[in-house]
């Protein structure tokens, strides 16, 4: 006799046919848990991401893969969201500005999404490794000098989350003022707080960036993508950049993290310095992005055999599809968590240095960094997308923070520090109390000033 599967606690859906929740703390504190609970009742488990918000998360390994490169069918142009057309869906959902349709290439489909992701993998390969690596070792130096000489840190909040912002604003050209509310816009849409809101301040914050590099471009990929013969409109432009800055921010950020957490619990790892190897294990094990891959049936089609109608939201779980093929022994190099087809991770080779670099930046710097907490103890932040720490807190011995390397700003840098004479002029401050912003602060340390 076959015993049923065990939900795993605080699940609200044994018995009841109710959805499962993927934003509670339960699901955060362990979804391997969920995963292995809803495996076993097929490739699909119907699922809320918020309230009022419902979908169906792939589960299976060959059933993700299988949709991801079916775009015949399973379309990513949001505007065909059943639910979000029939004005089922709060206009201030927390989930609703990572999955609201914008003219960029997450979502759009065939020939305009060719076009548009062509301009973002171009425009990328312009920036050469090395000149990516002094970036992102700057931003690391600055961020360790900050901490270094206090003998513990957050390595989540005090450097994780902050390095990648740091480096992709650079890379972008963008000056401070601009940089301020980038930051702040990208954290409340990922954190889901005021995400409405924040979502407005980052766009306003891009659309000020387009119109000062049409005025003055430079050696910076926002330049660089007005330059692409793909001919992006500002609307394009200012969407993309969207795009790119949230994805090197939170989930580049909770990949620094993740890696730091795979470092700091495997003794091998950390004792031989083996930051790609534990790199690619947190990418199949904790990849940033968890459960996403927003996708929408064209007609009413099946999935692995399991039926989803024309214009249902069908989400990817990459944190449970990756766990199955696990449970086969496969080698961890074949995750999805770059996603996989057409829209596959267009800035997966940087995205993959920055954080090896800024890995490797802090060991160098702090060669005894180890857990200041058991790591049982550790929480995982609430969410329906991201696989994220609430805190990494480290202990290391004391050092005195190194000084600054000569400076070397990229042009965009140097040449954009104030806005041009009848540039679009920014709105005030995202900070709340009246100080700089974080992304000031670091560009006043690159500068010297």
């Amino acid at each position: 006799m076959t015993t049923p599967p065990t939900p795993p606690p605080g699940c609200p859906a044994h018995g009841s046919g109710r959805r499962i929740p993927l934003d509670t703390p339960e699901f955060a504190a362990d979804p391997h848990a969920y995963y292995r609970y809803m495996r076993q009742f097929g490739p699909t488990t119907p699922v809320t991401i918020a309230p009022g918000v419902d979908a169906t998360l792939v589960t299976d390994y060959s059933a993700a893969l299988d949709l991801l490169q079916n775009p015949s069918v399973f379309r990513k142009d949001s505007r065909r969201w059943r639910a979000l057309s029939e004005g089922m869906i709060s206009p201030d959902s927390p989930v609703l500005p990572l999955l609201a349709y914008r003219p960029n290439c997450m979502f759009t489909d065939g020939a305009e999404h060719l076009r548009l992701r062509q301009a973002i993998t171009e425009s990328f390969a312009r920036v050469s490794n090395s000149r990516l690596s002094r970036i992102v070792n700057q931003a690391a130096q600055f961020l360790i000098n900050q901490f270094s000489a206090r003998g513990s840190a957050d390595l989540l909040r005090d450097y994780s989350q902050q390095l990648p912002l740091y480096v992709f604003n650079e890379l972008f050209g963008c000056p401070a003022e601009i940089g301020d509310r980038v930051l702040f816009g990208i954290a409340g849409m990922f954190d889901g707080i005021n995400a409405e809101q924040a979502s407005q301040v980052l766009l306003q914050a891009v659309g000020e960036l387009v119109a000062l590099k049409r005025a003055r471009p430079g050696e910076d990929i926002t330049s660089y993508l007005m330059q692409h013969p793909a001919q992006l409109t500002d609307e394009e432009l200012a969407h993309t950049l969207v795009l790119l800055l949230g994805a090197g921010g939170e989930p580049e950020g909770n990949l620094i993290c993740n890696g730091f957490y795979t470092m700091l619990t495997n003794e091998e790892y950390a004792r031989n310095g083996q930051f790609d190897k534990a790199l690619d294990d947190t990418l199949w094990r904790n990849a940033p992005m968890f459960n996403y891959a927003p996708h929408y049936p064209v007609v009413d089609a099946d999935v692995a055999g399991d039926p989803v109608r024309a214009g249902d939201l069908v989400l990817v779980s990459f944190g449970a599809a990756n766990a199955a093929l696990a449970d086969q022994g496969a080698d961890t190099r074949g995750h999805l968590a770059w996603s996989a087809g057409p829209h596959a991770c267009p800035s997966k080779e940087p995205a993959r240095l920055i954080a090896l670099t800024g890995m490797e930046a802090l060991f160098n710097a702090l060669p005894d960094v180890e857990l200041a907490v058991p790591a049982d103890s550790l929480v995982w932040r609430p969410g329906p997308f991201n696989r994220a720490l609430a805190s990494l807190p480290v202990r290391f011995a004391a050092v005195t923070p190194r000084p600054a390397a000569q400076p070397q700003p990229t042009p965009a840098a140097r040449n954009d520090q104030a806005h041009l004479p009848g540039a679009p002029q920014p709105a005030a401050s995202s900070s709340t109390d009246g100080k700089p912003g974080r992304w000031s602060g670091f560009m006043r340390w690159l500068t010297g000033q």
